[in-house]
Parts: C-alpha cells; structure tokens; sequence
C-alpha cells in the first residue's frame, strides 16, 4: 500500500500496531507519547495518517496535533478520557476535513463476525440476551502506571469494557440505559521502578459488573476483573428466542438450537488470532485513507462509547450519557 504511518505510542503501539501496518507495506515510524519534540517532528513530516496509541490523557493532546497538520488519523480505545474530550477530537477532525478512524478492532475478528453473522441471519431467532465475562489474572502484580489512575483516564472500564461496549453497539444498535458497579480488586501497587519502595494508591477500577438494555429491548451484562486470583476463559453468549451462540475464548464458536446437534465453527489455525484482527481492520483503514473514503468505527463510534463509559464510571442514579440518549438506572 505504500503510506507512511507514524505510531504515537511505545506500547501496544510498538508491539501490535507498528507490525501490522509493516505487514501491509506500510512505511512505519514509531514514536514515544511522552516525547514531545519527537512526536511534533513525527507528525509534521509528510505523512499519510497518524496512529494514536498514547494513554488516553494524551488522546486529545495528540489528535489535535494531528488534524492542526491536516493528517488522516487513527485513535485507540477509549477515546480520551471522557466524553467531553471525545467530542472534542470529534468536532476537531470534522472542522479540520480528515478521517478518523477509532481502533477497535475487534469487529475484525474473524469468530466475531461469524458471530454477527448467524445474529443477522436469524441463527437464533429473535434475540434477546447477550452475556459476556473475562476473568484474568495479568494484572494481579502489574506495577502501577497511568492504567490504575482514574484522573488520567485509567480503569478497567476503559481497558476492556470499551470493547465489550462497542460490541453491542456493533451486534444491537443503540443503548438505551446502562448500570454498573465497579470495584478496585487491588487497592495498592508498587511503583515500576521502585521494588521494594512505598505502594501506590489505585484510584481507578480493575473489576466491574454492568447492565445493559438496548433501544431494540435486548438486555446484555458484562461481568469482568483484571486481577482476579485465577484466569478463566473468556466467552460471549448471545440468547435468542431459537437458540444460543457462544463464543469461547477466541478459539470456538459454538450454535446450539433446540432438538439439534451443536454446530462448531472452529477458529481457523492462526498462532495470533488478535493480531490478525488487528491487521486486518487496519489494511481496511489504508484501503479507506488510500481511497480518501471514511469508513466505521470513527470518532462518531468513539463518542458513543465514551457517553456509555462515563455513565458507568459514575455509578450514580440518572447520570445523562448524551443529549438524551442514554441514562443510568438502579
């Protein structure tokens, strides 16, 4: 393809984004978030987009670089550290006349869209109930960072729940109300460099439970941890009103329908099913900035969510997701 990309982010940005976009060709710099210099240097020589993988605090600081130069832009999840922001980065990429793309990537998945698939083809009937739990234990002795720090957009809701979130988006439309409770599993951490040294306080979530009830009446729930004492496998059920689908894991689909035999739709063989998820959503997005063509999930995605995310991190009773399109109810 031939674009040049620079990747904001030393990360997740280095580790799986950078990769991917050299897999499809891409002509790739990476550069840290937290240096400045370097990523106004980055960013201000020709280019054809701009990767966001920063922390969500430095989203905004980064977008608006980007569309101030005029490049085409890519954020990663959660978009800023709220909704005020991501509307910011919204409106300020539709003045500014660029795409925007919002890297979830997930809707590449290959079991999830065969998971969509069997939904819109009426594979269960009408549906009515979507289930989705992930245990792991990673974070049990993560050091502490910004992920554990609420003011700076950390929190498990943001970490995971965002993907959950704009899964339902994705498979049911539009949410109408949303509850949660989150906890923090680990109240103090040790600094990364300072085995041994005073603990840090976590001010935002590594564990929640939500409740969901869609526009078109499909009620969802998420129950998740980030520093559970064991791993269990993650999996989505979807309930309809002829059948079931689950998906365990990343590995396995599986459809089960009343009087019938289970039907499997095994994972094809891929040593890193998430990786391929991620190269193949963003060989779409150099498809679209090559065509100067918007595609979705965008910021509009982004905003949506970020409306959902802030009402659960509330946890407050008639807590105002959007102008008047969602509400939190106990």
């Amino acid at each position: 393809m031939g674009l040049k990309v620079v990747v904001i982010g030393t990360g997740f940005g280095r580790r799986a984004v950078a990769p991917a976009y050299e897999s499809l060709g891409c002509e790739v710099a990476v550069v840290s978030p937290r240096d400045v210099a370097g990523v106004s240097r980055a960013v201000a020589a020709p280019c054809d987009l701009v990767s966001i993988h920063s922390p969500p605090f430095l989203h905004l600081e980064h977008v608006r670089l980007a569309v101030r130069h005029g490049r085409h832009v890519l954020c990663d999840k959660p978009f800023g550290r709220d909704a005020a922001e991501a509307r910011e980065m919204l409106e300020l990429a539709t003045a500014a006349g660029v795409l925007h793309f919002l890297n979830f990537e997930f809707r590449c998945d290959p079991l999830r869209k065969q998971l969509k698939q069997l939904l819109d083809g009426g594979a269960i009937g009408k549906p009515l109930h979507a289930s989705c739990a992930m245990f792991t234990s990673i974070g049990r002795k993560a050091p502490h960072g910004w992920l554990f720090e609420k003011d700076k957009g950390g929190g498990w809701i943001g970490a995971f729940a965002s993907h959950q979130v704009d899964l339902l988006h994705w498979l049911f439309g539009d949410i109408e109300t949303v509850s949660c409770l989150s906890r923090i599993d680990v109240m103090a951490r040790p600094g990364r460099e300072d085995v041994g040294g005073p603990l840090h306080d976590a001010t935002a979530e590594d564990a929640l439970t939500a409740w969901f009830r869609m526009k078109n009446g499909v009620t969802a729930s998420i129950d998740t941890a980030y520093s559970a004492a064991v791993d269990m496998p993650a999996q989505i059920i979807l309930y309809g009103s002829e059948g079931v689908v689950q998906l365990t894991h990343n590995a396995e689909l599986l459809l089960m329908r009343p009087d019938q035999e289970p039907e499997r739709f095994p994972v094809t063989a891929c040593k890193n099913p998430l990786g391929l998820a991620q190269e193949r959503w963003l060989a779409k997005v150099c498809d679209a900035v090559t065509a100067k063509q918007q595609i979705a999930p965008d910021f509009n995605t982004g905003l949506a969510c970020a409306g959902i995310l802030d009402a659960m991190r509330a946890g407050e009773p008639s807590i105002s997701c959007g102008p008047g399109s969602y509400r939190v109810i106990f």
